[in-house]
């Protein structure tokens, strides 16, 4: 699962609303479905590009039906019992007649629906609704969500911290990448201090493959440093286990995202960017002026190149020294 601050974050927020609904007392669960019809409303609007409206807001009190979008041709009921009695109650109601050709969807916002899907449901007005397809959680949301790019996890980000709060435990989004930040931008990075642990041949044969122009410079200029940033990834690895292993998967999920959309020296200027955003988001970096963070990142990224992480590699390519 593609992952970062952002979809920790927008997981959090849903999973806390989930608790929330469950052990709410009767008293309050009408307002909190009520916010909620209201929430996964927009939600959807912004996950799927549909034009879903409340229909409850122009006729009150409507079974079976909480949502719905005239143009896509989906209606959808928004639920805190995740049941089979439930959807079948729901597609067994009149109005559904009305809908025939619509799609229905069915969202449970307290529980995992995952048994739901494989169930065969009485469907007397035949609305189309393919429960495997139909029938969303909070689990296949973030599945969703998962697959987007940096921007667009961003984008749901701030719609949810917007209509959920900003609160949230923010020792679960530190990240072992602002950890070997804050142990890099503690060493001087000048020529004196270089190492010279590489095959330069290799690397350029790399960078030729991989049609890098303007980032061939970065390349050459930090590939010295390799040896000196394998000591501090020892370094790192002395404060627990898998903790450079965790930081370079990092750097080669964000390539795995981008490489399909971007490519070249504007994919590596991509890694370079969500990287360094990922970064400033976490609550353990220590700050550092902004050159002096670029630096780092810079430095960090060309070792992940070097070391195979992203980008393709060259028929038997060896960057090390023999």
């Amino acid at each position: 699962m593609n992952r970062s601050i952002y979809y920790d974050y927008i997981g959090e927020k849903l999973h806390t609303l989930a608790r929330r609904i469950e052990s709410n007392s009767k008293s309050n669960i009408l307002h909190l479905n009520m916010h909620s019809e209201s929430f996964y409303q927009h939600f959807f609007n912004l996950l799927y590009g549909y034009n879903l409206i409340n229909l409850n807001q122009s006729l009150q009190n409507v079974e079976a039906i909480d949502l719905i979008d005239d143009t896509n041709k989906i209606v959808i009921q928004v639920s805190a019992t995740s049941s089979k009695q439930k959807i079948e109650s729901a597609l067994q109601k009149n109005i559904i007649k009305q809908y025939s050709n619509y799609i229905f969807k069915f969202i449970s916002i307290a529980k995992d629906a995952k048994n739901l899907r494989d169930k065969i449901y009485r469907n007397p007005y035949s609305i189309s609704f393919n429960p495997a397809t139909d029938i969303y959680d909070i689990s296949s949301i973030l599945n969703l969500i998962s697959t987007f790019d940096i921007n667009k996890q961003k984008e749901i980000y701030q719609f949810i911290k917007k209509e959920l709060g900003s609160e949230v435990d923010m020792v679960r989004l530190e990240s072992n990448l602002a950890t070997i930040i804050n142990i890099l931008s503690k060493e001087n990075w000048d020529e004196a201090n270089q190492y010279e642990e590489v095959n330069s041949f290799e690397i350029e044969r790399k960078i030729t493959y991989n049609n890098l122009s303007s980032a061939k410079s970065l390349i050459k200029e930090y590939q010295i440093y390799y040896g000196k940033v394998d000591k501090k990834y020892s370094e790192l690895d002395s404060l627990g286990h898998n903790k450079s292993n965790s930081v370079l998967s990092n750097i080669k999920r964000k390539y795995r995202q981008l490489k399909n959309k971007q490519k070249d020296d504007e994919l590596f200027e991509s890694i370079i960017q969500q990287i360094q955003e990922e970064i400033i988001q976490s609550p353990n970096f220590t700050k550092i002026p902004i050159d002096e963070l670029e630096l780092c990142v810079d430095i960090l990224i060309v070792d992940a190149f070097i070391r195979c992480k992203i980008f393709e590699n060259p028929m038997d390519y060896n960057y090390a020294i023999t």
